[in-house]
C-alpha cells in the first residue's frame, strides 16, 4: 500500500434500530389502556342497572306528566294540562304551607340538636361508646316501627307522654288530633329517629380539631360557651354547612311520618307535598298529576340546592 494512498478503514456500520416487538409499542401507554379497559368493564354494569333502575324512572315520569295515562291503556298526549291541574288545586297551597312549616321547625328543633349533643358527648371520657350506641340506635330502628312506637307515646288516654305529665299535674294532651300541635310532634319524632348519624359525624369532624385551640382559649379564661362558639363552630363550618342542605333536602321530602301518624290529618294540617302526590296517584288514579308535580318538586329542590350552594360558597371556606 502506497505512503501517499490514505488508507481506507471500513466504514461505522450504522445500526438500524431493531423493529418495536408488541410490547414495546404497548409500554406504559398500553399499561394505562389496559387499566382503563379493566376499568370500564366493570363500570358499565353498574351503569346500565343505575340507569335502568335510577335515570330510567326520571325519564318515564317527565313523560308521564305530559300524558293522560293508567298506566295499562294507551296513554294521551294532554301537554301542560296536568301542571294546570296541579296549579288549579285548592290543596295545594296546604301541602306547600305544611312541608314549609315542617322545614323550619325541623332547622328551628332537629338542626342544632345534634350539634349540641355532639358538643356535649365530646367531653365524655368513660363510657363514651355506650352513649354513641344509644344516640345512633333510632336510626337502625325501620322509620314504621319508630313511627308507631311513637303514636304509642302520643295516645290521648294511656300514651307514655300524657301519663308522665299526668304525674306533675299536666294534661293530658291532644298530640295528634289537634291541628295545632299534630306537626310539632311529627317534628319531634323525626329529630329523635334521624338525628343520630348527624351526631356521629359531628363527633368524627370534632376530632380534627386541634387541641391547642382550646387549651390556648382555656388559658385565656375562654369559658366552655366561648370555646364552643369561636373554636368549635368555625372549624365545623364546612360540615355543617353540608349536613344543613342533608336536612334541607330530606325535611322537604318528608312523607312517612305524616303518612303513618296521621294520614295527612287532622283537617289536612299535617297534607304534605309528597303525601299529596301520593293522594294524586294512588287514590286518585291521576298518575299525570303525581308525575307533574313529582318534576316541580325536583325543580324546586334543584334550585334551592344551587342557591343555598351558591350563598354558602364563601361562608364554609373562610
Amino acid at each position: 500500500m502506497s505512503l501517499l494512498t490514505p488508507s481506507r478503514r471500513p466504514a461505522a456500520v450504522r445500526k438500524e434500530p431493531l423493529p418495536q416487538t408488541a410490547d414495546r409499542v404497548t409500554g406504559p401507554r398500553g399499561g394505562a389502556l389496559r387499566k382503563q379497559f379493566t376499568a370500564w368493564l366493570f363500570l358499565v354494569p353498574t351503569l346500565l342497572v343505575f340507569g335502568l333502575f335510577a335515570w330510567w324512572p326520571i325519564v318515564r315520569s317527565l313523560l308521564i306528566s305530559f300524558q293522560r295515562t293508567n298506566l295499562v291503556d294507551p296513554a294521551v298526549w294532554v301537554g301542560l294540562d296536568n301542571f294546570r291541574a296541579v296549579f288549579d288545586d285548592p290543596l295545594l297551597g296546604t301541602a306547600v304551607g305544611n312541608t314549609l312549616l315542617f322545614v323550619g321547625l325541623g332547622l328551628l328543633i332537629g338542626f342544632p340538636a345534634p350539634l349540641f349533643l355532639a358538643a356535649i358527648m365530646s367531653t365524655v371520657r368513660r363510657g363514651a361508646g355506650v352513649f354513641r350506641f344509644l344516640v345512633y340506635l333510632p336510626v337502625v330502628i325501620p322509620p314504621v316501627v319508630a313511627i308507631l312506637l311513637w303514636k304509642w307515646f302520643y295516645d290521648p288516654g294511656s300514651g307514655l307522654f300524657n301519663s308522665a305529665l299526668g304525674a306533675i299535674g299536666l294534661g293530658p294532651y291532644s298530640w295528634l288530633e289537634s291541628s295545632d300541635s299534630a306537626m310539632l310532634s311529627l317534628v319531634l319524632e323525626a329529630t329523635w329517629a334521624g338525628m343520630g348519624g348527624a351526631v356521629l359525624i359531628y363527633l368524627a369532624a370534632m376530632v380534627g380539631i386541634p387541641g391547642e385551640l382550646y387549651e390556648a382559649a382555656e388559658m385565656d379564661g375562654a369559658g366552655i360557651w366561648r370555646r364552643l362558639w369561636h373554636i368549635m363552630l368555625p372549624q365545623l363550618r364546612p360540615v355543617i354547612g353540608l349536613l344543613l342542605l342533608v336536612q334541607l333536602i330530606n325535611t322537604v321530602q318528608v312523607f312517612t311520618e305524616p303518612y303513618v301518624f296521621t294520614g295527612g290529618g287532622p283537617e289536612n294540617s299535617t297534607l304534605t307535598v309528597l303525601l299529596l302526590i301520593f293522594r294524586y296517584a294512588f287514590q286518585d288514579g291521576a298518575y299525570g298529576q303525581a308525575a307533574a308535580l313529582s318534576f316541580l318538586m325536583v325543580l324546586a329542590l334543584a334550585l334551592l340546592s344551587a342557591v343555598y350552594l351558591r350563598a354558602t360558597r364563601s361562608w364554609s371556606k373562610s
